[in-house]
């Protein structure tokens, strides 16, 4: 640990450049679904297949967005203009501006100065002068839900900052503790919900509490960044759940490198620490009367490289490596290699080595108002048994598209598949599957498994989402990966056996009432049938769930 540090300060005195690096919660829907309807009109232009954005991305391309307000070309409409505006006014920390200014300023609470406000929109408290740069905001919300089978809620309370020091100097954090009556996350849970480690109710309640610490310190230059985080992250273009790095584990400690040297080029590299639940017998131990569990080490490093050949063709790859060991490898801190080659030129044996994925990312926006893409994760391949109908590569595809605007203004359509080969994100070697916390870190869906989403969006006025969808869900058998499986493992036919599937059909309205700050409520006509292990009780069935709720601060 001592020699990241010393390597995260050399980067620190080494580069020097008026750029400053936090981190915009993946969660904060509303702006990154701006920021994407923009770039479907091309209006801006953005690498969608790692989030989450930095702040100061948001607001540089909510500035390109302004200038561009008037143009005849890229003219945008009412509803729009209002939206632009309305992320603007949170973001104008970002910006050089000093004094700045927000609506429905505070000033009987605390002191107004052109440095300092307390404001209602964004909620909470902010300062700027020529050094230092902070805002604190709170967080709280409560979620409620009701069907056939009973009813649930979660809510959760906690706080946020952010701040700037310099010129390059960064930092955030938040912490969220969760109450949830009924558990809606776990391992083996086929939910898009994010993953908690939970502390269970005693006395025979179902639910549990989890807390959320997340945040992050970096350095940023004019061309890059480098961070140490504990956060969510996503990887692949998506619109309902990734499927290279979903973000629904856990968050976990890593180091982050961003390096854009150039327009045509954007690179991003991560080393983890992942929670590996494999207790390792040779180091746990008594201290008294108490075993103490010890867990093997497990880490993840992994790339991605995007090259834009064209004006809005973004074409990423890039590889990961699982491994488990007594310390860091360091080759494995090299950010550009290929991982699998590094460790095959280590170790001699398949028993001995880690577990190396690679994965592909197209996403076009070349035609107006559309985006399309397609993500390929490869667990393992081999070229021969693209030609055998009886044998498979173990992969996850997803197809998918979004069309913004047209050929009705505000309306958006979109449409996605995925589909994962049996056995494709696990591995026969307990410490080097590719979890965290035992939950999968790729599709929410895990191996075996498909889903087909449609969905119709209007956005009638500024912060009002409304969205209907449709969603149908398949799993298959799970195969437990061993040596058992002996040379048959690749001819495990998908969905042979189906034992859970879910068809879904939703509606949302949602308000983004000030900046961070949503209230919504939803309908869900749900028919699930399979193996009740695969989801929360409250869901067992046919059922017309009633969800209603409210979000402040990320």
């Amino acid at each position: 640990m001592k020699k990241l540090y010393i390597v995260f300060f050399i980067f620190l005195i080494a580069f020097s450049g008026k750029t400053q690096v936090v981190y915009e919660d993946i969660n904060n829907t509303g702006i990154y679904e701006f920021l994407d309807e923009l770039a479907n009109l091309r209006i801006i232009e953005i690498n969608s297949v790692v989030k989450p954005y930095s702040r100061e991305y948001i607001a540089r391309k909510l500035r390109e967005a302004r200038e561009l307000t008037n143009s005849p070309t890229h003219k945008l409409n009412l509803r729009q203009k209002k939206e632009l505006m309305f992320y603007l006014q949170d973001y104008q920390l970002e910006g050089k501006k000093i004094p700045f200014s927000f609506d429905h300023k505070l000033g009987f609470i605390a002191k107004n100065t052109p440095s300092m406000k307390v404001a209602l929109n964004p909620l909470g408290f902010h300062y700027k002068d020529s050094l230092f740069t902070f805002s604190v905001r709170p967080i709280i919300g409560l979620s409620y839900m009701f069907n056939e089978n009973g009813n649930m809620y979660h809510r959760y309370w906690g706080g946020s900052f952010f701040a700037y020091i310099g010129k390059n100097f960064g930092m955030y954090g938040s912490l969220r503790d969760n109450s949830e009556s009924e558990l809606m996350s776990l391992p083996e849970y086929l939910t898009r919900e994010t993953g908690g480690v939970y502390k269970v109710n005693e006395g025979g309640r179902k639910g549990g509490d989890f807390s959320e610490a997340r945040g992050g310190i970096t350095v940023a230059w004019k061309w890059g960044s480098f961070g140490l985080m504990k956060d969510f992250f996503t990887w692949g273009n998506n619109y309902h759940g990734a499927n290279i790095f979903s973000g629904h584990a856990p968050s976990f400690p890593y180091i982050q490198l961003h390096l854009n040297p150039a327009k045509w080029f954007d690179f991003n590299y991560i080393h983890g620490w992942l929670s590996c639940k494999v207790i390792d017998s040779t180091r746990s131990y008594w201290a008294g009367d108490v075993y103490r569990v010890v867990y093997h080490n497990k880490f993840i490093a992994a790339n991605m490289f995007t090259v834009i050949p064209w004006k809005r063709l973004n074409i990423s790859f890039g590889n990961s490596i699982i491994y488990s060991s007594d310390n860091i490898n360091p080759a494995f801190l090299i950010p550009f290699l290929f991982f699998k080659s590094v460790d095959h030129s280590t170790y001699f044996n398949n028993d001995a080595g880690s577990n190396a994925q690679m994965f592909f990312d197209i996403s076009s926006r070349q035609i107006n108002h559309l985006n399309l893409y397609v993500t390929l994760f490869i667990d393992e391949f081999m070229l021969s048994r693209v030609f055998k109908k009886d044998e498979n590569n173990f992969t996850s595809w997803k197809f998918g598209f979004r069309l913004s605007d047209f050929p009705i203004q505000n309306l958006s359509l979109t449409g996605e598949y995925t589909r994962t080969q049996p056995l494709t994100y696990k591995h026969y070697i307990s410490t080097t599957t590719f979890t965290s916390n035992n939950f999968n870190m790729g599709h929410y869906m895990r191996d075996n498994s498909q889903e087909i989403y449609v969905a119709l969006a209007w956005k009638p006025i500024r912060g009002l989402y409304l969205n209907t969808s449709y969603t149908l869900a398949e799993h298959g058998a799970d195969i437990e990966y061993t040596s058992a499986l002996g040379a048959d493992y690749d001819k495990i036919p998908f969905l042979k056996d189906k034992t859970w599937q879910n068809y879904q059909f939703e509606f949302m309205a949602r308000y983004e009432l000030m900046n961070n700050a949503y209230v919504w409520l939803q309908y869900q006509n749900t028919n699930r049938k399979g193996d009740v292990k695969y989801g929360p009780e409250i869901y067992l069935g046919k059922t017309n769930t009633l969800i209603m709720g409210i979000n402040v601060g990320f």
